[in-house]
């Protein structure tokens, strides 16, 4: 989830701020002339700033993973490198440098993605080493790819073709392509993974259609028509955590919702004496009884589902991001936008309908009371005397463990599986471990 303005990169915040929420929702960044923020969401439906780097750096690119201190960093005037940081330390664990711009960066507990516009490169967030560089992609100037947040289910979603809505599947622990979706007839516009990484949202260019696909299966498991509206920029793409929720951000005021109920009993029939709400209805009724009589491309268009709640923002936004979070026990949608706004609506999860809004919260005006980092502060100077590139491996592990360890990985490690550790070479004359059973 990410937007911005400015050159092709989408994440650029020329014009305006870029802003993202974190994999499960619970906190926002925020990348400005002044340096990169982070913002708790709060349970009384408050935006809290946590931290603030003020390193006088124009940020186009920050992410953060979960609620750990692990941060990744792009700026407008280094687009080519990425910065891992430990915000709390207000240290910069190491940088990489790119053959060309960087567009996107997507991170979960497995892995870091950095999308350029004709390539994908896979880095093991443990130790930051690149594992595999997916190259030659079809040309991808907005930087369109999503991570799925689940370690378990670790899929990297991408465009596959620059002229129709195909979107591969990379597996990025096995390091091997999964399978090839054909979602939309038109480009790609957005992309969005499901918290349990079995359900893929994708939206194309021409925006009045959102689908969802079961992967790996590639089974179209729901199909929504967010209007029929044409030329509508699709922003964002946000499952709930819950993932009973789908909201979408366009180039327009509202916003939409769309509930998903998988496995939900189909309607029951119509009593005769109900008088459909509207043409539409009516229609839609005709062609649950006639369905064989009617074009395929009529029923298609009737068949779809339409918004189960939809939020109004006061005014146009230039990009706009949206989350749907749980606060003391009600939905709420969240819509950040790249004019610095942030905008809290009730939601009614019997209801649905048009969306309240309660708060609104204005990001980075607030006066520089947050303690800070140095600017520039680096491992070299704060630890070592050296620069990030200089330091050992074992140096970088320590930090990137400490920068991580908001984050723990779900299960136990095991100490002879070179995903959780290095693998350990025994001493001469030693006898290797005993194979598990």
């Amino acid at each position: 989830m990410s937007l911005g303005g400015g050159h092709s990169t989408e994440g650029s915040n020329a014009g305006g701020i870029f802003v993202q929420f974190n994999q499960d929702c619970t906190s926002l960044v925020a990348g400005s002339s002044s340096g990169y923020h982070l913002f708790a969401l709060t349970p009384d439906d408050g935006v809290e700033e946590i931290y603030a780097s003020r390193s006088g750096l124009d940020t186009c690119f920050v992410d953060r993973l979960f609620s750990s201190s692990l941060v990744a960093v792009v700026t407008v005037s280094a687009p080519r490198k990425l910065i891992v940081c430990h915000y709390k330390k207000g240290t910069e664990i190491c940088n990489y440098s790119y053959s060309n711009t960087i567009l996107a960066v997507k991170l979960n507990r497995s892995r870091l993605i950095v999308c350029l516009e004709e390539s994908l490169h896979i880095h093991n967030i443990r130790d930051m080493k690149i594992l595999h560089t997916i190259r030659d992609t079809p040309p991808n100037p907005r930087g369109l790819c999503a991570l799925s947040p689940c370690v378990e289910r670790c899929l990297v979603a991408y465009p596959g073709s620059s002229a129709v809505g195909e979107v591969q599947i990379f597996d990025a622990v096995h390091l091997n392509a999964k399978c090839v979706i054909g979602a939309h007839d038109s480009p790609l516009a957005a992309l969005a993974w499901s918290m349990c990484g079995k359900r893929l949202a994708t939206a194309s260019e021409r925006g009045t259609v959102i689908r969802v696909f079961a992967v790996p299966e590639r089974t179209r498991l729901y199909e929504f028509r967010r209007g029929v509206k044409r030329c509508v920029s699709i922003a964002c793409l946000a499952f709930s955590a819950c993932g009973a929720y789908l909201a979408a951000t366009s180039n327009t005021e509202t916003v939409h919702v769309f509930r998903l109920r998988e496995g939900a009993p189909p309607p029951p029939a119509e009593d005769a004496a109900a008088q459909p709400d509207g043409w539409m209805d009516w229609l839609s009724q005709a062609v649950s009884r006639g369905v064989t009589y009617l074009p395929p491309q009529f029923t298609d268009v009737l068949t779809q589902g339409r918004a189960f709640a939809a939020a109004r923002l006061p005014r146009a936004a230039r990009h706009a991001v949206a989350a749907v979070t749980s606060s003391a026990r009600a939905l709420r949608l969240v819509v950040a936008t790249a004019d610095g706004d942030v905008y809290v609506f009730g939601l009614d999860a019997a209801e649905g309908g048009e969306c309240p809004l309660l708060r609104t919260h204005r990001l980075l005006d607030r006066a520089p009371s947050l303690p800070e980092a140095p600017a520039g502060c680096r491992y070299a100077g704060a630890l070592r005397g050296r620069l990030p590139d200089h330091m050992t491996d074992s140096e970088r592990a320590l930090e990137l463990g400490s920068a991580l360890a908001g984050s723990p990985p779900r299960g136990s490690f095991d100490l002879r599986d070179h995903k959780h550790f290095p693998p350990m070479r025994a001493p001469a004359g030693d006898a290797p471990p005993p194979a598990d059973n």
